[in-house]
């Protein structure tokens, strides 16, 4: 029994078939390109007023291109030693805080307790805590125990200000790997720390990278606590030491100004670049456990 043929039908020559279209919001256009300006037209002032000597607040188009602002600020103590200030400063609270979050998570995400809604509740509440309503009483433990200008203990408590934002990121990030990879490595005689390391930390390493980039951005634009904390100009980080552009009666070097937040955003473009290719596009977590 053979099936009826299909009968198509076909529409006179020269027919034009129209598809509908989506009516496009106008209004809706409208904000989205008034809060695209309000981005773009910083960054475009700060490009111009780089390249301009006498370049002032208002966005106007140099007279003369140059280099000169970018070689003003291009010495030792105006651009190199505040920028390795930063790193350091930022790279040691984002290994500082990685270190105790992924510790302080493992068990959050590994063992089921009565106790860990609670806790969690408790380091969220920790992330609405302004800065600047425990600073006091920080520079007064500081004065007490003579840590005042001293880079590890500034590290370390920057480190405790974003430990709790980082603790929820990494629990997150670690409830993706399977437990039973884990058992496996049990089952093989692993410890349960040689596992964390072997196991879960390779396998959620574009986790951690997100968490680092998180915590290193946090640091990198940190101004207030830097400022308090670190008294010496030789330790001072590159987000305080730009306040040194501004100078006094309301005078500002606007061209030089705007080539050191140039050159200062370089080494956090950078850092999601070189994080963005090394930590690949997924998990890769199907197939690693074979049965």
């Amino acid at each position: 029994m053979t099936a009826p043929a299909r009968t198509s039908r076909r529409l006179p020559a020269g027919t034009h078939v129209s598809t509908p279209r989506r009516r496009r919001s106008t209004p809706a256009d409208v904000v989205l390109l008034l809060i695209g300006a309000c981005f773009l037209l910083p960054l475009l002032w700060l490009i111009v007023a780089s390249l301009d000597a006498e370049a002032g607040h208002e966005l106007k188009l140099p007279e003369t291109v140059g280099l000169a602002n970018f070689a003003a600020v291009a010495t030792p103590e105006l651009l190199l030693r505040p920028l390795w200030n930063s790193m350091v400063l930022s790279g040691g609270t984002g290994a500082v805080t990685l270190a105790a979050a992924v510790l302080a998570a493992y068990p959050l995400s590994r063992y089921q307790s009565r106790f860990n809604r609670p806790f969690l509740y408790t380091v969220l509440f920790g992330t609405c805590l302004p800065i600047t309503a425990i600073m006091v009483p920080v520079y007064g433990l500081f004065v007490q125990f003579e840590l005042l200008d001293s880079m590890p203990a500034t590290i370390f408590f920057m480190a405790t200000t974003t430990l709790p934002m980082a603790i929820w990121m990494t629990k997150n990030f670690m409830d993706g790997v399977p437990v039973s990879m884990e058992e496996a490595a049990w089952v093989d005689g692993a410890t349960r720390m040689t596992a964390l390391r072997t196991i879960v930390l390779p396998l959620m390493r574009q986790g951690l990278g997100v968490v680092f980039i998180f915590v290193f951005i946090q640091a990198w634009g940190n101004f207030f606590v830097p400022f308090v904390l670190l008294l010496s100009e030789a330790r001072q980080p590159a987000a305080v030491s730009i306040f040194s552009f501004f100078g006094q009666h309301g005078a500002v070097a606007y061209g030089q100004l705007a080539a050191f937040s140039i050159l200062y955003s370089l080494p956090v473009l950078a850092l999601y670049v070189i994080v963005a290719r090394g930590a690949g596009s997924s998990f890769a977590l199907s197939g690693a456990v074979r049965g």
